[in-house]
């Protein structure tokens, strides 16, 4: 299903690593940018947007500047809107296209802690049962009322959709992808924000892995992607900026099942110091998080297949929401040329 595409981005280093964090920033270096580019045997890359200062500078950081991105350019790049946070889909090609093994994704406003890591990808994890619909693992490391962004808002106030402690089993598990939570301001719906926004610090427990059909959504400010999974990366460009990382991480949930990934909570290994926002206006932007997690779930569960590619399914995964309305043909072709330039460097390594 897939055709390939030649490769453009640009070698801009000889640095030899197998781990890369991501980021996008329209501000000149932050607090994270610094603490992340200290992280032994990671390489940070920031992809810059037209808001990004032009002299934009850091040490040991890959800088993908729009002059880079342009001179470069792919098919992928010339689609790909300006001034949007999914320009953050360049530099994990660029990562891609460099070996890695591992990538995380991050913002410019998550302070990496001191003992900033990720777990292992295989190991044995506190697993939940199966098949529990939508879960709020928040409270599962807090006892503060508090909710992930594009938690389903009608079961806010329902207990029957906590994971019980008693419950969750130690199991030898595959985690294809890792959120770790932040301390502080961490990734909420704007309603919190409007009618309570108590910060939180999260408790230091052992992580917890969602079994199949056990559902949270996952954001992009500390989340980490092993290389089986890295089409699963892309961020959706044709859907508001408070949905597409939600967006994303709904899409990839069923794909990962059916190969036996499983998604994965870790502490919190960051804490957020939130640039600023208009609440109002992330209220605007989170509609479609409040109107269509479930149907996100059935329409993608119904359009994959256990035969297909992890690449393959998620082709089909946006052609079909695209046939519910929820994304637009705009959104499948640039997930079509994502998917062609992920296997054109696949191809040339």
């Amino acid at each position: 299903m897939i055709q390939v595409a030649t490769p453009h981005l640009t070698d801009l280093s000889d640095r030899k690593t197998k781990k890369f964090i991501v980021i996008t920033t329209i501000n000149e270096p932050t607090l994270a940018v610094e603490g992340f580019a200290k992280i032994d045997n990671y390489q940070l890359v920031v992809v810059a947007d037209k808001k990004t200062p032009a002299n934009w500078n850091y040490e040991d950081v890959l800088f993908l500047s729009v002059e880079e991105q342009e001179k470069h350019s792919s098919s992928l790049s010339k689609r790909l809107p300006y001034n949007h946070y999914a320009r953050k889909n360049l530099g994990y090609l660029y990562a891609i296209n460099h070996g890695a093994e591992t990538i995380v994704d991050t913002d410019d406003d998550n302070i990496p802690k001191k003992n900033w890591s990720m777990p292992l990808y295989q190991a044995s994890y506190l697993k939940s049962s199966e098949a529990l619909g939508f879960v709020n693992v928040y409270k599962s490391f807090t006892k503060i009322h508090i909710w992930p962004r594009g938690f389903p808002l009608d079961l806010v106030k329902s207990d029957s959709h906590l994971l019980k402690e008693s419950e969750l089993t130690k199991t030898l598990v595959n985690v294809g992808i890792w959120q770790g939570l932040a301390d502080g301001d961490p990734d909420v719906d704007a309603i919190y924000r409007l009618v309570d926004n108590t910060p939180c610090f999260f408790a230091d427990r052992d992580p917890v892995v969602l079994a199949k059909g056990t559902i949270c959504p996952f954001n992009s400010q500390n989340t980490a992607f092993q290389k089986a999974l890295f089409p699963l990366l892309y961020l959706p460009c044709f859907v508001t900026f408070r949905y597409t990382d939600i967006l994303r991480g709904l899409v990839a949930q069923p794909i990962m099942w059916l190969l036996d990934y499983h998604l994965g909570f870790t502490k919190a290994t960051v804490t957020q110091e939130r640039n600023p926002h208009d609440y109002l206006k992330d209220f605007e932007s989170e509609i479609p998080c409040y109107l269509y997690p479930y149907k996100v779930i059935d329409v993608v569960s119904s359009s994959i297949r256990s035969t297909y590619s992890v690449a393959d399914n998620l082709y089909q995964a946006y052609a079909a929401l695209c046939g519910a309305g929820i994304v637009t043909n705009e959104e499948v072709e640039l997930v079509t040329l994502w998917l062609q330039g992920i296997t054109a460097y696949q191809c040339v390594n």
